[in-house]
C-alpha cells in the first residue's frame, strides 16, 4: 500500500535529515583532518630541513594526504549541500500540505495586468496566490510558461495532452526532487532568453584567417615575453639580435596585439557579452537537461518533449557543458594573477572565436531545448500539485458548450479541512445564477471558486472538486476592479470599462464565463438596476454563462426576467445569543430574506 503524500514526504525528510547529519559529521572530520595534516607537514619540514633527520622525499606524504583529504572534503561538502536543499524541499512540501505555504515562494507579481479579465480578480498572481502555490520552476522560461497557462485557456485537445503528462509526472517524485535541487543555490527565475537570442543571431567572427592571426599574435607575444625574461636574468646572448635587450620585441608584439584587439573589440563584445557571468545560470540549465536525458516517458506530450532534446548526435547537456567550459575559461581572465597573461594571450579574443564556432554548430538548437525544459517545468509544477492533492480530479473537458458543471467545488487556496464545498451547474437552459446573501456569507468566495477552478481546468491541472465537466470558456470577473489615481479613473468607471471588456469578450469565438460581484454598486439603485439588467441580457444573448452577486434584492428579479435561463440562489447567516453572527457558507436555492449589515456594525461597537 502506497503512502499518503504527507507520509512519503515525512519519510523522505527524515532520511534527508539523517544524511545531512551524517555528512555534517564527516565534513567536520575532513575539515579538521586537513589542519592535522598541515601541522604534520610543518613537523616534517622541520625534520627534513632543520634537523636533517629525514630525506626530502618524505614531504610528498603530507602533500598527497592533504590533496586527497581536500578532494574528499569537497565531495562531502557537495553532498551535504544537496542534503540540506532536500531537507528544505520536503519541508516546503509538508508546509503546503499543512496549509502553511502562504507568503513563501515566487508570487509572480510581474504577471499581474489590470487589463486582464481575471488575473487580479481571481488571485492568480501576487502574495498567497494560485501561482505562488503552484510554481516550482527554476528557469524564467518555465515560470513564464506556467503563468501563460493560467492566463490563457487552452483548447480541449491541448488540455487533455497536459492532463496525461501531469498524470504521469506526478508519480516521478525522484525526478521532481532532482529538478528542484539542481542549482537550488542559485536564485530562482534563471533567465536564459538572452542565451537563446544569442544562439540564433547571425555569426560575427567566422573568419579562419582572423582566428589564425589571433593565434599567431598570441604566440609572438609569449615568445617576446620569454626573450625579455631571458634578457633580464642575464642571458643577453639569447637576445643579441635585439641589441642585447628584449624590450623592443615585447613592445612591438604588445602593440600589434592591442591594435588587433581594438579592431575586433566591438565584434568580440557582441559575441561574449551575453555570456559573461552566466556560469551559474547555465549550470542550472545543464543540470536540468542532463537529468531529463535520463528519463523515458509514455505520455505523448512528454515523449515529444523528450524527443526535442535529441536534435543532435551529441546530447544537449554535453553541448552546454562544452559552452560552460568556455565561459569558465572566459571568466578566468578576472583572476588577479592571470589577468596580465590573459591580455598577452589575447584571451578574450581567442575565446570569442571558440564561442563563435560553438554558436555556429549548436546555437540555433538552444531555443528548442529551452522551450522543452520550460514545458517540463510547467508540467512538473502542475504534477507536484496533483501529487500533493490526490483527491483533486482532472476535469472532463467537452467540446460543446458553454458548460460549467461542478459538484463539491472548493477553493484550492483554502485549507481542505475547513473548505466548504458547493455544487454549481451552468449550461444548457440555465445560464445565470443570481447570488444574494448577507455580508461575509460566501458570495464572493463562490465566484472565485468557480473562476479559479475554471482556470485550473483549462490549464491542464486538477481541480478542487468531486467532479467537474467544463467546455472551453473565457473567464471574466469584476471582483477586484480598482480606481486609478494616476489615470484619473474612479472605481465605478473602472468597473464600467471592465464590463464593456467582458461584453466584447462575450462576442468572441469562445463563450464567456462571467463573474460579476456587486455589479454597478457605485451608482444609484435606479441606474444600477437598469444597467445590470441590460448587461446580463446582452451577455446571455451572446451565449455567455455566469454568476452575479448582489446585496440589492431589487436585482434578484433579473432571474425572473430571464425565464428558465436564470435562477436565484443565496447564502444565509445565523444570529447567536449575544449578537454574534455565524455562517455555514452553503449555497441554497431562492432569494435571501434577511441582512446582517446592522448586526455586523453593532458587533464592532458602532451605535446604529
Amino acid at each position: 500500500m502506497s503512502l499518503s503524500p504527507r507520509a512519503e514526504y515525512v519519510r523522505r525528510l527524515e532520511a534527508r535529515r539523517a544524511l545531512a547529519a551524517d555528512r555534517e559529521r564527516v565534513h567536520a572530520v575532513t575539515g579538521n583532518s586537513r589542519f592535522v595534516v598541515a601541522g604534520l607537514g610543518l613537523v616534517l619540514v622541520l625534520l627534513v630541513f632543520a634537523l636533517r633527520w629525514l630525506h626530502p622525499a618524505w614531504l610528498a606524504l603530507p602533500v598527497v594526504a592533504f590533496l586527497a583529504i581536500s578532494y574528499w572534503h569537497q565531495r562531502v561538502t557537495r553532498t551535504l549541500r544537496r542534503a540540506r536543499r532536500a531537507v528544505a524541499y520536503y519541508e516546503r512540501g509538508i508546509a503546503r500540505l499543512d496549509g502553511r505555504w502562504h507568503g513563501t515562494g515566487d508570487p509572480g507579481s510581474r504577471f499581474l495586468d489590470d487589463k486582464h479579465p481575471n488575473a487580479r480578480d481571481l488571485d492568480l498572481f501576487g502574495k498567497d496566490s494560485v501561482y505562488q502555490l503552484l510554481c516550482t520552476a527554476r528557469t524564467r522560461s518555465g515560470e513564464d510558461l506556467l503563468a501563460s497557462w493560467l492566463l490563457t485557456p487552452a483548447a480541449p485537445d491541448e488540455v487533455r495532452a497536459r492532463q496525461a503528462a501531469v498524470a504521469e509526472l506526478r508519480g516521478y517524485l525522484d525526478l521532481r526532487e532532482d529538478l528542484a535541487l539542481l542549482g537550488a543555490d542559485v536564485p530562482a527565475g534563471v533567465d536564459l532568453a538572452r542565451l537563446a537570442a544569442w544562439g540564433e543571431a547571425p555569426p560575427i567572427l567566422i573568419s579562419p584567417l582572423l582566428r589564425a592571426v589571433a593565434f599567431v599574435l598570441a604566440g609572438l607575444g609569449v615568445a617576446a615575453l620569454v626573450l625579455y625574461v631571458l634578457g633580464e636574468i642575464g642571458m643577453g646572448e639569447a637576445v643579441a639580435w635585439a641589441g642585447g635587450s628584449g624590450v623592443l620585441p615585447l613592445a612591438v608584439a604588445v602593440a600589434l596585439e592591442v591594435g588587433f584587439a581594438l579592431w575586433l573589440r566591438d565584434r568580440v563584445r557582441r559575441v561574449v557579452g551575453p555570456l559573461e557571468r552566466r556560469v551559474h545560470d547555465l549550470a542550472v540549465f545543464h543540470g536540468v537537461l542532463a537529468r531529463l536525458e535520463q528519463e523515458e516517458f509514455a505520455a505523448p506530450r512528454l515523449a515529444t518533449l523528450r524527443a526535442a532534446l535529441r536534435t543532435t548526435d551529441t546530447p544537449p547537456s554535453r553541448r552546454i557543458e562544452q559552452l560552460l567550459a568556455l565561459i569558465e575559461l572566459l571568466d578566468s581572465k578576472r583572476n588577479l594573477y592571470f589577468a596580465p597573461f590573459a591580455s598577452l594571450l589575447l584571451w578574450t579574443t581567442q575565446l570569442a572565436f571558440a564561442l563563435e564556432a560553438w554558436r555556429v554548430a549548436t546555437g540555433p538548437a538552444i531555443r528548442g531545448w529551452l522551450d522543452a525544459v520550460a514545458h517540463f517545468e510547467a508540467l512538473g509544477a502542475l504534477a507536484t500539485y496533483a501529487a500533493e492533492n490526490p483527491a483533486d480530479p482532472f476535469p472532463e473537458v467537452v467540446e460543446q458548450g458553454p458548460l460549467f458543471d461542478g459538484e463539491g467545488l472548493g477553493h484550492p487556496l483554502l485549507p481542505i479541512a475547513t473548505c466548504v464545498r458547493n455544487d454549481v451547474r451552468l449550461g444548457g437552459e440555465l445560464r445565470v445564477l443570481v447570488v444574494s446573501g448577507s455580508n461575509m456569507s460566501g458570495k464572493s468566495t463562490l465566484l472565485r471558486t468557480v473562476g479559479v477552478n475554471a482556470v485550473l481546468a483549462l490549464a491542464g491541472a486538477p481541480v478542487r472538486a468531486q467532479r467537474l465537466r467544463v467546455s472551453p470558456l473565457t473567464v471574466g470577473a469584476t471582483l477586484r476592479v480598482q480606481d486609478s489615481l494616476q489615470e484619473g479613473v474612479s472605481r465605478f468607471m473602472a468597473e464600467v470599462r471592465r464590463v464593456r471588456q467582458l461584453v466584447e469578450l462575450g462576442r468572441g469565438p469562445r463563450p464567456l464565463l462571467f463573474l460579476l460581484d456587486e455589479l454597478f454598486a457605485g451608482t444609484n439603485s435606479h441606474d444600477r438596476r437598469l444597467g445590470a439588467e441590460a448587461v446580463i441580457r446582452t451577455l446571455v444573448e451572446s451565449g455567455a454563462i455566469g454568476l452575479i452577486t448582489t446585496h440589492d434584492l431589487a436585482l434578484t428579479h433579473i432571474a425572473d426576467l430571464l425565464g428558465g435561463k436564470g435562477a436565484n440562489v443565496h447564502f444565509e447567516d445565523n444570529f447567536e445569543e449575544g449578537g454574534g453572527v455565524t455562517f455555514d457558507y452553503r449555497m441554497r436555492p431562492g432569494v435571501v430574506r434577511r441582512s446582517n449589515a446592522l448586526a455586523l456594525m453593532r458587533s464592532v461597537g458602532l451605535e446604529v
